[in-house]
């Protein structure tokens, strides 16, 4: 089974069409969207009915948990005074231009989803969510201590987790012995479509792949391939800088951070 996995879009229309002529390409077997549709851009709305109209199964980002509720914070970590009023304007600005009905929808979307694969004599629980499973806007960073990985994981009941928000991706395996035996649990943060923040502009996604060996107990019959897409960039930034959305946002699009 090939699972198409995608996240943070945030109102980046190119890049969003774009990833679906990739990724109808590749033909999963199934897509998820781990959440993010809006803010930073110019789209908002058009972004809410190309998920809809696919009907594609889709999580709450933290920035559509604020648009949704009528918030004015995106629950989004800026560590300037600069960030924090060019937040601002974004989360303004979307309120500003999002319809009742897109708005509605975003409020709907769950925090989490959960699936159970019973391939071998193994259990695997995979688990989908936009930040970590206990907080929708928590940043689980690549550099993060690999026993409190772990222990978010065990706690949550998960032998795979993949999740955005950071929109940098990396994929982690960690071990551990237990009394059945080593263990293995696979974090996988799924990247960036409409903004990525590793340094490289193309939009990113992930395919998960399952078969009927893949089991928490071997650790490499569970694979994650790590795809990147080209996109009108400069429409996207063009599209920023002819609005009242700060220029900065532009530059990030062009230069991928």
């Amino acid at each position: 089974m090939k699972l198409a996995l995608f996240s943070d879009i945030h109102a980046n229309l190119p890049a969003l069409e774009a990833f679906f002529i990739d990724v109808d390409r590749h033909q999963p077997d199934a897509i998820y969207c781990l959440g993010d549709l809006v803010g930073y851009n110019i789209w908002p709305n058009e972004v809410v009915d190309q998920i809809r109209s696919r009907r594609i199964p889709t999580l709450a980002g933290n920035y559509d948990y604020g648009i949704g509720r009528g918030i004015d914070d995106c629950g989004c970590a800026y560590k300037t005074e600069e960030e924090k009023t060019n937040g601002q304007v974004s989360i303004s600005y979307t309120h500003s231009v999002i319809r009742d009905e897109q708005r509605s929808y975003l409020r709907s979307l769950p925090a989490h989803i959960r699936l159970e694969f019973q391939l071998n004599n193994d259990q695997l629980h995979l688990l989908l969510v936009h930040g970590s499973p206990r907080k929708i806007n928590e940043y689980l960073f690549e550099d993060r201590e690999e026993q409190s990985l772990w222990r978010i994981m065990e706690q949550s009941h998960a032998d795979i987790m993949c999740f955005g928000h950071t929109h940098q991706p990396y994929h982690r395996i960690l071990q551990k012995e237990t009394p059945e035996g080593i263990r293995y649990r696979h974090a996988i943060n799924i990247g960036s479509v409409g903004k990525p923040k590793d340094r490289d502009p193309r939009g990113g996604y992930v395919f998960l792949h399952l078969n009927k060996d893949s089991s928490s107990s071997e650790k490499g019959s569970i694979q994650v391939e790590f795809i990147r897409f080209a996109y009108d960039v400069e429409r996207a930034a063009k599209a920023i800088e002819n609005s009242v959305l700060p220029n900065n946002y532009a530059e990030n699009l062009r230069y991928g951070y």
